[in-house]
C-alpha cells in the first residue's frame, strides 16, 4: 500500500463529480464540497506518473469511486487476467469506496474495441456476465458495482427486457447496481421503451449508486425519421433526465448520485453547479420522506 487512507464514505445527500485530469488543478485550489469523485480505473493503472499522484492526493480528503470501462464483462473470450491483474493493483493502492464497470462487452479475439457495445440479452449472455462478474468480486474481495449502457441496436435474439437482465445480474451475483438515469432515458427513446418500468423492475436493495448525464439528440431530415438520441456526456442534464431522476429516488432512495461530463468539457465551476442541481433534488426528496 502507497498511502493510508481514511475509510472515507460517499455522502449519499451530496452529488459527486466524474473528475477529470482537465481539472485537477482547480479542483485542488477550489477544494469543492462534493459527495465523491469518480475515476476512470484505466486511467490510472500505471505504476507511477501524474495521474496516480493527483488520485492518492485527492483520495486523502475523499471517497473516491473507481469507474472501469475495459472489463468486457459480456465478452466470450473471457475477461483479460492483464486487465484485471491491473484493476485489482490500483483496488489495493486506492481503497475505493465503489468499483464499477458497464454490462457490455468491447473485446474479441485479444482486441479490445474501445467502446461499450450492448450485449443480447439471453440466457447466454447472462451466464457469461453472472460468470465474470463472480471472478471479479472474488478477486477483488469486495462488492462490484454493474452499470446499464446505452444502445442504438436491438438484438433480434434477446429473449427478455434489459431491466430483467439488469436484475437477474444483481440476483444471481449479489453485486450491486450503478443505475446510469441518462441512459435509462435514452434507450427509451431510442427503442420505444418505459422508462419508468425500467426502475420498476430493479431491485431496490441493489441500487448503490446513480449516474446522471447529457445527451446529443441527432435528426434526419432526409428520411424524417424520429431523432436520434446519443449519450455523449457532453451537455448538462435533460429536464426529461432530471424528471425520471426525481422518478429514481422516490423509488431508491437517497443513492450517491454522480455528474458524468467526458466530452467538450466545461469549467469546473459548471459541472459543480450540475452537481449542485442533483444536490437539490436529494434534499428535496429528503424532505418529502420528512413531511410523509
Amino acid at each position: 500500500m502507497d498511502t493510508s487512507f481514511s475509510n472515507h464514505l460517499p455522502d449519499p445527500a451530496v452529488a459527486g463529480i466524474g473528475l477529470r485530469s482537465d481539472h485537477y488543478r482547480a479542483f485542488a485550489e477550489m477544494q469543492p464540497a462534493v459527495g465523491f469523485i469518480e475515476v476512470h480505473s484505466e486511467n490510472y493503472f500505471g505504476d507511477g506518473g501524474q495521474p496516480l499522484a493527483w488520485l492518492i492526493r485527492f483520495r486523502l480528503d475523499h471517497a473516491v469511486s473507481l469507474h472501469g470501462v475495459g472489463l468486457s464483462l459480456g465478452s466470450a473470450d473471457g475477461l483479460d487476467p492483464r486487465h484485471l491483474d491491473k484493476l485489482e493493483r490500483l483496488v489495493r493502492r486506492i481503497e475505493p469506496a465503489l468499483v464499477s464497470d458497464h454490462l457490455c462487452w468491447g473485446r474479441i479475439a485479444g482486441t479490445h474495441l474501445n467502446d461499450l457495445l450492448p450485449l443480447p440479452f439471453t440466457d447466454e449472455a447472462l451466464a457469461v456476465v453472472c460468470r465474470h462478474v463472480d471472478l471479479v468480486q472474488t478477486r477483488l474481495k469486495r462488492r462490484f458495482l454493474v452499470e446499464n449502457v446505452s444502445s442504438y441496436l436491438a438484438w433480434q435474439e434477446s429473449s427478455m427486457a434489459e431491466a430483467e437482465f439488469v436484475a437477474e445480474v444483481a440476483r444471481r451475483t449479489g453485486c450491486g447496481l450503478l443505475v446510469d438515469v441518462n441512459n435509462i432515458h435514452v434507450n427509451a427513446v431510442n427503442h420505444g421503451l418505459d422508462a419508468r418500468a425500467f426502475l420498476a423492475a430493479l431491485p431496490t436493495e441493489a441500487v448503490l449508486e446513480i449516474h446522471l448525464a447529457g445527451f446529443s439528440e441527432y435528426s434526419n431530415t432526409e428520411t424524417n425519421a424520429a431523432p436520434l438520441l446519443i449519450d455523449t456526456h457532453g451537455a448538462p442534464v435533460a429536464d426529461d433526465v432530471w424528471a425520471l431522476y426525481a422518478e429514481a429516488l422516490a423509488r431508491f432512495g437517497p443513492v450517491p448520485t454522480l455528474i458524468e461530463w467526458d466530452t467538450d468539457i466545461p469549467a469546473l465551476p459548471v459541472l459543480l453547479a450540475e452537481a449542485a442541481t442533483a444536490t437539490r433534488h436529494l434534499e428535496r426528496h429528503a424532505a418529502r420522506r420528512v413531511a410523509a
